[in-house]
């Protein structure tokens, strides 16, 4: 990795509070980020790709059995600091950013830094997509995959590099491309003046369309494996077909 990337990407927040609702009962004891891919957790597999950018401080955004969740990371050493956004009740997907106090923003969060969701893995080119953020000036990349059928997914409407909007669940005659969200993100710290004042919010239907006005909302398509291990059929998936 190019020394660029590892003296800015410093800080990486894990969204890791999801009910799991589609893996119970397994996830009616088990917080889905702590179920088994390859021998570790899932969010071990998600830490272990972030480390490649340079990643030294990971926050994981919990909520639902966040107990089990502090107990296990603070049990042993990862080779990184870990800290915790805990949500006491569900704040979206972006109602951890006002969580975070001014003296956290200040120490961890004054550089572009990285947001993941927690549910999906993808070994994507974290120098390549620095360059697409750097060159393009951008307020927030979306690492963009490609699927056959779009029809359950959000859809990027590309205008080169620059995404205009998401298409939700297109019909494959609508689709305006076939390149999703992957739930992987480089943010400016300028994003945070955009954060809307609420303390539950929608990362999707709030702050994207707010950097997409702006014409700093940018895309960068990588053709490496991504899995989503939302079912037990894709959670198989990942567990036979995941090389790193």
């Amino acid at each position: 990795m190019s020394d660029l990337i590892i003296l800015i990407m410093r800080t990486a927040v894990i969204l890791a509070g999801g009910l799991g609702t589609r893996l119970r009962p397994l996830t009616y004891e088990l917080p889905k980020s702590l179920i088994p891919v390859q021998g570790i957790t899932l969010t071990e597999q998600v830490i272990a790709k972030a480390k490649e950018a340079g990643i030294e401080k990971f926050y994981l955004s919990i909520g639902y059995l966040s107990e089990q969740i502090v107990d296990y990371f603070s049990s042993k050493d990862f080779g990184v600091k870990i800290d915790y956004i805990i949500e006491d009740t569900p704040l979206g997907t972006g109602g951890w950013l006002n969580k975070l106090s001014a003296q956290q923003i200040k120490d961890d969060f004054s550089d572009d830094f990285l947001v993941l969701n927690g549910d999906n893995l993808f070994d994507l080119d974290w120098t390549k997509m620095k360059i697409v953020h750097d060159s393009n000036n951008s307020l927030i990349t979306i690492a963009l995959t490609q699927v056959e059928d779009v029809t359950a997914f959000g859809v990027a409407d590309l205008d080169g590099a620059v995404i205009k909007r998401f298409v939700e669940k297109p019909t494959l005659k609508d689709a305006p491309s076939n390149y999703i969200n992957s739930g992987y993100y480089i943010f400016s710290p300028k994003v945070f003046d955009i954060v809307p004042n609420e303390e539950k919010f929608s990362m999707e239907r709030v702050l994207f369309p707010k950097a997409a006005e702006m014409g700093l909302l940018f895309g960068y398509p990588d053709s490496s494996q991504w899995f989503d291990t939302g079912t037990f059929v894709r959670w198989e998936k990942v567990i036979f077909e995941w090389r790193k």
